[in-house]
């Protein structure tokens, strides 16, 4: 299924795509879910995610079904000659089914088209499950960590938090 470029018109179905991979019960269907570390049900909003899409050299990239119903997306930003990648998410109900592989598979090639030099991301470092995958596709950790965002704006931890940094050559 084709991956495209999202529009501001997307914005209401990618906040529901990002809070159901993520958070809350829905989130629970799929791996991915975040739902044990943080309490709440929002991972991001619509004022978050469209300044998100207004930052200059960011896109969100989505992969829709044959319903042309958006099954998931993932956030690119390109920082000097890197590309931050984030918010890789799949509904729940489908993965495990390529899609997460299609969508980094895109980002890969975005970044390449922005002559960037590698590809990074920020993990909580508790979701060893998540850190394996992407290892398994070429990620390494730098070795470099980020604290948690302080504030409960999208979730309360139930235990201390912190980001590792994961980072590919390509």
């Amino acid at each position: 299924m084709p991956i495209l470029t999202a529009t501001s018109a997307d914005i209401p179905a990618l906040v529901a795509l990002l809070n159901s991979a993520y958070r809350g019960d829905a989130s629970k269907k799929g791996w991915t879910t975040e739902a044990d570390l943080l309490k709440g049900e929002l991972r991001t909003d619509e004022a978050t995610v469209k300044e998100l899409m207004q930052t200059p050299g960011a896109v969100f990239l989505k992969y829709v079904n044959e319903e042309n119903n958006l099954a998931g997306c993932v956030f690119l930003h390109k920082k000097e000659n890197k590309l931050y990648l984030g918010m890789l998410s799949v509904s729940p109900m489908i993965q495990a089914k390529g899609i997460g592989k299609q969508l980094m598979a895109a980002a890969a090639e975005h970044a390449q088209q922005q002559n960037c030099t590698s590809i990074f991301m920020k993990v909580i470092s508790v979701r060893h499950e998540l850190v394996n995958w992407y290892e398994r596709h070429g990620y390494q950790k730098t070795g470099e960590t980020e604290p948690f965002p302080a504030g409960n704006r999208f979730g309360v931890p139930t235990q201390p938090l912190e980001f590792v940094i994961l980072e590919k050559n390509i």
